[in-house]
């Protein structure tokens, strides 16, 4: 049996993450694990998803004067179209006459002679005449949209949260490759040993900019080297790393993670208290509970017990100002890690934002009883969205008097992100150090 070569697997790959609004990167790995690829096709496969994906809607706006009758294309021939135009316009080490010659023989393969004539023709058409300047767009926001292939209602949002050229920033970032990072596990070995195992082993890499026990790739995947295998380290992405940093565990502490899989921070923190104390580390799906036990049993961090439980009932299991610290790193949209998820962009709306804000406050709320007078609830989130970060702090600083603003975090940070920090609070936009972006506030209970 004839395998499929890389762009039929992409398809595959696009048009599930379409109608089954499976997470992109999920059904990626998912996807390289189960083919039979040649390991020179994976970063294409990867580069050919996620930049359909990420650039959708600029396709789809640049293809628009070249279809007749759109709306009655079938999902595969459109998704083929985007697919081949993506690598026309983006990819500059693939000839324009192998993407159509690819295009049109799995047009033949997939339909009849007429689309495949039609794939030809639009594709021709397009290397022809080239595609319609986005520049001809008339409203700032519209274009910016288009462009950087936003939805306009998020882009609107934005520019009235951070101005329309900071949300321009935040957008081109979005469309950038993220780099993989990896936390070096210091209870196990130095950073620069773990450098000098894994450029043993052929691995290139670097120190991270943010994070001290942070590590980049260079080339190479950290996660198939003997030292990701053996604990010495865990994928995470810088501006991740500094929420354990921010809660600052000491050692013999009990601290709570209430919305912990896939364990990250609980084993970073697991770590900064060199394996004493307790982590309490909770999930509500069973599934992400067993991540975070295969996570700490990995790092052989045996300070951390997972339970799955929803944290808005926490305080039903677990007695009154019995953790010293505790960290809500709270279900949000996710708006700062597009770049590694770009379907996220496409898949929430303005009523997931109130409903998550809602959802966020809840935690807040039920778990806040638990901690210890003079302790320390860390809340944090992958998205830049005012209404799930500031908002929600604000929200649950009026409902909550025996809470205060912790003016001592930025003394936790690393000196880089210090001027980001205000009122005990940091944000980081994604272009800042080309990392996620991140929301980190500190509050502290009053003794």
């Amino acid at each position: 049996m004839k395998h499929k070569n890389v762009r039929e697997v992409a398809l595959d790959v696009l048009l599930a993450i379409d109608e089954k609004e499976a997470y992109s990167n999920l059904l990626l790995n998912q996807t390289i694990r189960s083919t039979r690829l040649p390991e020179r096709d994976t970063g294409l496969l990867t580069e050919l998803v996620y930049g359909t994906v990420q650039r959708r809607d600029t396709l789809d706006y640049y293809l628009q004067p070249f279809i007749k009758k759109s709306h009655k294309l079938q999902k595969w021939v459109r998704m083929l179209l985007r697919l081949s135009l993506y690598q026309m316009l983006y990819l500059d080490r693939i000839p324009d006459r192998a993407v159509i010659f690819e295009a049109v023989e799995i047009a033949k393969k997939r339909g009849h002679r007429g689309i495949s004539s039609m794939v030809n023709g639009v594709l021709r058409a397009v290397q022809r005449d080239g595609v319609p300047s986005v520049d001809e767009i008339q409203g700032d926001v519209e274009r910016l949209a288009v462009k950087t292939s936003h939805p306009y209602w998020l882009v609107k949002r934005w520019a009235s949260q951070y101005g329309l050229q900071e949300t321009e920033k935040i957008c081109m970032a979005n469309l950038t490759a993220p780099k993989q990072t990896a936390r070096v596990n210091t209870v196990l070995a130095t950073v620069d040993e773990v450098i000098a195992m894994l450029e043993e082993e052929g691995t290139e890499v670097e120190r991270g900019e943010l994070a001290e026990e942070a590590i980049r790739a260079k080339k190479g995947n950290l996660v198939d080297t003997k030292a990701f295998r053996n604990g010495y380290m865990t994928i995470q992405d810088e501006s991740s790393m500094l929420v354990a940093r921010a809660l600052h565990p000491s050692e013999h502490e009990r601290v709570l993670d209430s919305c912990a899989a896939p364990g990250g921070k609980s084993t970073h923190i697991a770590e900064l208290m060199k394996r004493t104390g307790q982590v309490i580390s909770l999930d509500v799906h069973e599934h992400k509970v067993k991540l975070i036990k295969q996570q700490a049993e990995r790092l052989h961090l045996p300070n951390i017990a997972a339970y799955v439980l929803d944290s808005r009932q926490a305080s039903q299991y677990f007695a009154r100002e019995s953790f010293d610290k505790i960290l809500v790193d709270a279900p949000c949209s996710g708006f700062g890690v597009i770049r590694r998820k770009p379907d996220i962009k496409y898949a929430k709306n303005e009523k997931d934002l109130r409903e998550l804000a809602r959802l966020q406050l809840a935690i807040l709320r039920e778990v806040a009883p638990l901690l210890k007078r003079g302790g320390t609830i860390v809340y944090s989130t992958c998205t830049i969205d005012h209404d799930e970060n500031e908002e929600v702090v604000a929200e649950f600083l009026r409902l909550h008097p025996e809470f205060t603003v912790d003016d001592t975090l930025s003394e936790r940070l690393p000196e880089k992100v210090r001027p980001y920090v205000a009122n005990g609070q940091l944000r980081l936009l994604p272009h800042y150090f080309d990392s996620d972006g991140f929301f980190i506030a500190s509050l502290r209970k009053k003794v």
